[in-house]
């Protein structure tokens, strides 16, 4: 039952991490210090901590269905200027259907998801082991001390960014006006968040493309869609090296914490969309660089 309370715990956080540019990592990394499974696997946590992101993802798929979803059936009401007219005698009513807007748009998410792609395949398990690393008696490894600089280092670049970009007008304001230079950049972006734990995937992207002329409504918008093939590529990439033999606590755990993540998900999406209308990102800046000095005195403490 513990464990059980636990993966709610972890489900909590991520729901609420994964998509606020804070790095879920990075809480996840403190969580995992303070409050450790028990009776799982050597390389459970290590599996757990990506595959509960699918419970976040799903919450955008339903979220943004009517968006993502290049597929929709022709109906019989036709737009006028004098208003909504029936065209019963149109032979394509009923007929599926394919919005461009949306095809485009998957074509650019692949076209940012290349760079990620790259380094998953080529460097990530190498890199892995490199942040491994133990660095001192208490368990403090390379990763936790990258984790805290990063939130630190991103943080203060949300701060700078922000600032700098007072008073200037996006060039991008949709998703659909994204170019795919743009969407190449974002995914460079997204390749340093793969590479250094702590940067925050949503942060760097969201970062990114409101470097480059990105309003914040459609970089978050672009960083939720992207989003889902990432996840779901990386959540199945580390079942498989974990492999499939889970116990009954550790498939119990993972569910539990996945279902939660999903729902705080549904909430914190909404929250997010409806904040960035009237605010900037500099609150998470400083909250990056509050998080990152804690990391490290926890850590440093333990």
């Amino acid at each position: 039952m513990l464990e059980i309370l636990k993966a709610i715990v972890y489900g909590i956080v991520e729901g609420i991490t994964e998509w606020l540019p804070i790095s879920s990592t990075g809480h996840l990394i403190l969580v995992e210090q303070l409050i450790p499974f028990k009776g799982t696997s050597e390389n459970f946590f290590e599996m757990f901590d990506v595959v509960i992101q699918l419970g976040a993802i799903m919450a955008v798929v339903i979220l943004f269905w009517y968006k993502i979803w290049p597929f929709y059936k022709k109906d019989n009401m036709e737009m006028t200027k004098g208003g909504i007219r029936k065209s019963a005698h149109d032979p394509s009513v009923g007929k599926v259907a394919m919005s461009m807007d949306a095809f485009v748009m998957w074509l650019k998410i692949v076209v940012a998801c290349i760079p990620a792609v790259v380094y998953g395949l080529l460097f990530d398990d190498k890199v892995e082991e490199l942040f491994s690393k133990p660095v001192n008696e208490s368990g403090m490894t390379v990763k936790v001390i990258v984790v805290a600089v990063m939130l630190v280092l991103v943080g203060i670049l949300f701060i700078l960014i922000e600032r700098r970009n007072k008073g200037r007008v996006p060039v991008m304001k949709s998703v659909s006006s994204i170019t795919f230079q743009a969407a190449l950049i974002i995914g460079v972006c997204q390749l340093v968040a793969a590479a250094l734990p702590g940067t925050s995937r949503s942060g760097a992207t969201i970062l990114g493309a409101i470097l480059i002329g990105v309003s914040r409504k459609a970089a978050a918008e672009f960083t939720f869609f992207l989003g889902i093939p990432v996840m779901f590529g990386a959540s199945l990439l580390k079942v498989l090296k974990f492999g499939f033999a889970f116990t009954g606590l550790e498939l119990t755990v993972l569910l539990v914490g996945t279902v939660v993540s999903f729902i705080v998900s549904l909430f914190v999406v909404r929250m997010l969309m409806g904040y960035i209308k009237k605010h900037d990102f500099q609150a998470f800046g400083w909250y990056r660089i509050a998080l990152g000095i804690i990391v490290l005195l926890v850590f440093l403490m333990l």
